[in-house]
């Protein structure tokens, strides 16, 4: 290791535990200081430390989708200024998807050299979803878009703040072309406070141990963080593995689109390789070579070591190839506002491709999509304009010895939460009619243990003139059960109109117009179950019912267990 030798093994361990705790304070610093529920209650962000190369050190909880975004995000500001181009006191915002940004234009990124005796010896970066960055729909992301120019605002890579000095010509540009300005800026007031709480942090400990122990402690996190990864690539099969499947739509009506994976593994390699995948598609689920990598940089921890500490050591063993303009390494000017979907896609089908030969790492398959609402619209008590932005929660898949999860957000949106009622009823022009679990009456998820179960969260409109935008994947294609267990269920949404009249179901619809009193009724998928449904024993089968996880009418026809609805007596049937 470089520059390591003459320092303590002890000395380095708290170093490392000191920049990780940076990290850590640089999150709730961000969250404390955000005026966007999307990321004080949601926590739709991610923010870390890299070395002076760009190399992850720490990344906080929040989006796992964002894991290896905070690297590109500081290469290109490398990139884009080389030499002495950069000074103490700059902070450079980004959100091109294709220069550095990695995901969609609503997550803006900021970043800060940090220096310490005129020597960059580290970055402090972060990267929030913001309410609004303009484009063509309230909420900026949205599911019809044809090309990058309706989605937003683009920051390639520019100079937020000059040596300290804010660049009030961006500012003004934001307050001008968003649709709650101060929401965005006050978002982008909480990324700095939380960039220069990590400069401070990192002064500090450069104060406390000197520079040089800093750069070796550096040196060694990484290397650590590729050992541990590299002795744990020796414990998995080594062959090469294949999936396939599709994403549903582009959301302006074409698809589905054809993914596909081969992952090889091999004593100091897992390799990824996505080519023969649809190509970059019209509409807004393209996703950028950025996303694709972060994607599969979230499966790989799972598969590898779920515990271990993420920096960009641990991914030193990891390969990721695809065809160039494919729709998971998209190029400009293709839209990407729903890029999570193919993002999501990607990690499940290596997901999918090593789930069956390593029970003891991998669940079935769950509900995938982030399943994003944005509701607009006027409140009705103060006649403000509104705008809710969130992910959904729904069922992850069962393992070879538990039960599924129930309620819980997608892989891709990691530590993230649903915007409480409370705040939802206060804030917006909507009342919560319903937040339950799902009942699909159809088996999903049925195994010897079953899939975690989807929700319904029912939104009424209190004022008329509002609009839902709706991306629901997985909704042709469903969660995938293993060892003959049953395929969960879709997601999918219907809207109740006043007069009760019922349209749907859809996956997938842009701004669909409600009135007061009607009810837009956001219905999740079950995640796949695992084993033989005859082999759940019949005393939980009765409890399931009793529960309302499966009717009387599941019971008998997926488990041969016949159940007493008054009394929940049981018996097995034969077949058993």
């Amino acid at each position: 290791m470089t520059n390591t030798t003459k320092i303590d093994p002890f000395t380095l361990e708290i170093v490392k535990d000191s920049l990780l705790a940076a990290g850590d304070e640089m999150f709730v610093a961000l969250a404390r200081t955000s005026m966007s529920p999307i990321i004080y209650e949601v926590l739709d962000y991610a923010s870390g430390l890299t070395d002076a190369k760009g190399n992850l050190l720490t990344q906080g909880n929040g989006v796992t989708g964002f894991i290896g975004m905070l690297t590109f995000m500081v290469k290109e500001t490398l990139n884009k200024y080389p030499g002495d181009q950069l000074k103490p006191g700059d902070i450079i915002i980004i959100n091109d998807p294709y220069q550095g940004g990695g995901s969609h234009l609503s997550d803006v990124g900021l970043v800060m050299p940090i220096f310490y005796e005129g020597e960059i010896i580290a970055f402090s970066a972060n990267k929030a979803h913001w309410t609004e960055v303009g484009g063509k729909d309230p909420g900026s992301f949205t599911n019809d878009s044809v090309d990058i120019f309706q989605e937003g605002l683009q920051f390639s890579c520019l100079k937020l703040f000059d040596e300290g000095k804010v660049n009030d010509a961006i500012v003004e540009i934001i307050r001008s072309n968003v649709r709650f300005p101060d929401l965005s800026l006050g978002d982008m007031w909480a990324q700095v406070a939380a960039l220069r709480t990590g400069d401070r942090r990192l002064q500090e400990l450069c104060e406390k141990h000197s520079k040089e122990t800093i750069l070796a402690a550096i040196n060694y996190l990484l290397d650590h963080g590729e050992e541990i990864a590299r002795q744990e690539l020796k414990n998995l099969p080594k062959g090469t593995f294949t999936a396939e499947d599709f994403i549903d739509t582009d959301g302006v009506g074409n698809g589905p689109f054809p993914i596909k994976v081969k992952v090889t593994i091999t004593d100091d390699e897992f390799i990824c390789d996505f080519r023969g995948s649809s190509p970059q598609v019209v509409g807004p689920v393209n996703c950028s070579y950025t996303g694709l990598v972060s994607a599969v940089r979230t499966i790989f921890l799972a598969i590898t070591n779920p515990d271990q500490d993420v920096n960009d050591g641990v991914f030193r063993p990891l390969k990721v190839i695809v065809d160039p303009k494919s729709i998971m390494s998209a190029e400009r000017p293709v839209p990407v506002s729903n890029y999570f979907e193919t993002l999501l896609g990607s990690l499940d089908l290596v997901w999918k491709a090593m789930a069956p030969h390593l029970p003891n790492r991998l669940t079935a398959g769950h509900f995938l999509s982030v399943c994003a609402v944005t509701l607009s619209g006027t409140h009705q008590d103060t006649d403000e304009p509104f705008l809710i932005v969130e992910p959904s929660v729904g069922g992850w898949g069962a393992s070879d010895r538990k039960d599924g999860e129930s309620g819980q957000f997608c892989m891709a949106d990691g530590e993230t939460y649903n915007v409480p009622v409370e705040v939802a009823e206060t804030r917006y022009g909507v009342m919560l009619d319903e937040y339950s679990l799902r009942q699909d009456g159809n088996g999903a998820g049925a195994g010897k243990y079953i899939g975690g179960k989807g929700v319904i969260r029912s939104y009424r409109a209190m004022s008329d003139g509002q609009a839902v935008t709706v991306t629901f994947g997985r909704n042709q294609f469903l969660p995938w059960g293993i060892a003959n267990g049953r395929d969960g269920s879709p997601n999918e949404f219907y809207v109740v109109t006043s007069d009760g009249e019922t349209d749907g179901p859809y996956g997938v619809y842009p701004r669909y117009k409600l009135d007061t009193n009607d009810v837009v009724r956001l219905m999740t998928g079950t995640g796949g179950g695992y084993g033989d449904p005859k082999e759940r024993p019949a005393a939980q089968v009765a409890m399931d019912v009793k529960n309302d996880y499966f009717t009387v009418e599941e019971a008998r026809e997926h488990f041969l267990v016949e159940v007493d609805p008054e009394t929940f007596d049981y018996k097995e049937l034969p077949g058993r």
